[in-house]
């Protein structure tokens, strides 16, 4: 029995490895963040995703513990199982951590976890940064309300490349945040990777937002921030 971890296009469909694509048709059960969207994937790829191919299990932050003994049922059957997200890497700001968290509580080694690597969003913006990337600290989404102002004060403590998602509705309002707090610092933004619209923005934080109020603040955002200049 094992479980495959999958990183699925975050973008960019051709970026789907041949490896995920095998492996995928191959399972007994694909647990997906949105069982629609996988399925708009298996589609694009021609992979079947109905009683002709592997079964489609929602699994995502609001799963219960009902739902991870079914994995576990699953898995106990003997069956091989896949973890995908809508886009990216599993267990990258996701729950996908929690549930191998669980399983790994459950059957220790007797379970074998394989990663299938692929796209990730944070490593994708760090290769064309042009930021030191030998040490990095990823923080995943800053706070909607509560710890928000913590999470941008905190930013100063780290001596490393910082780096961080944000949606095109907080866009602007965390540049302004970053923009009140370090109006200097170099900063690299990048929106809608791998996809049509794809377009990577360097800058302090008041010039990116300029470049993007001149452009558009559609999408999904990757910031890294420069620290120490």
């Amino acid at each position: 029995m094992t479980l495959f971890v999958i990183a699925t296009p975050i973008g960019n469909l051709k970026d789907l490895s041949e490896r995920a694509k095998t492996t995928l048709a191959s399972v007994h059960t694909v647990l997906c963040e949105d069982t629609r969207n996988t399925r708009k994937l298996f589609t694009s790829i021609s992979l079947p995703g109905s009683e002709k191919g592997p079964y489609l299990m929602s699994f995502h932050q609001h799963s219960d513990d009902t739902k991870v003994k079914t994995v576990i049922e699953l898995l106990e059957q003997g069956h091989d199982l896949a973890l995908v997200t809508d886009a990216g890497t599993p267990g990258i700001s996701d729950p996908g951590g929690k549930l191998i968290e669980a399983l790994v509580k459950h059957f220790g080694s007797t379970l074998t976890i394989s990663p299938i690597p692929g796209p990730s969003a944070v490593v994708a913006a760090l290769s064309v940064s042009g930021f030191p990337t030998d040490e990095f600290v990823f923080l995943g989404f800053p706070p909607n309300k509560k710890g928000r102002q913590k999470f941008f004060d905190q930013l100063s403590e780290f001596d490393m490349t910082i780096v961080f998602y944000e949606s095109t509705h907080r866009i602007l309002k965390t540049l302004d945040e970053i923009k009140k707090r370090f109006p200097d610092r170099q900063l690299v933004v990048c929106r809608e990777l791998t996809k049509l619209h794809e377009t990577i923005y360097r800058g302090t934080a008041g010039e990116v937002t300029e470049k993007l109020k001149t452009s558009s603040i559609k999408g999904e955002f990757v910031i890294i921030n420069k620290n120490k200049g």
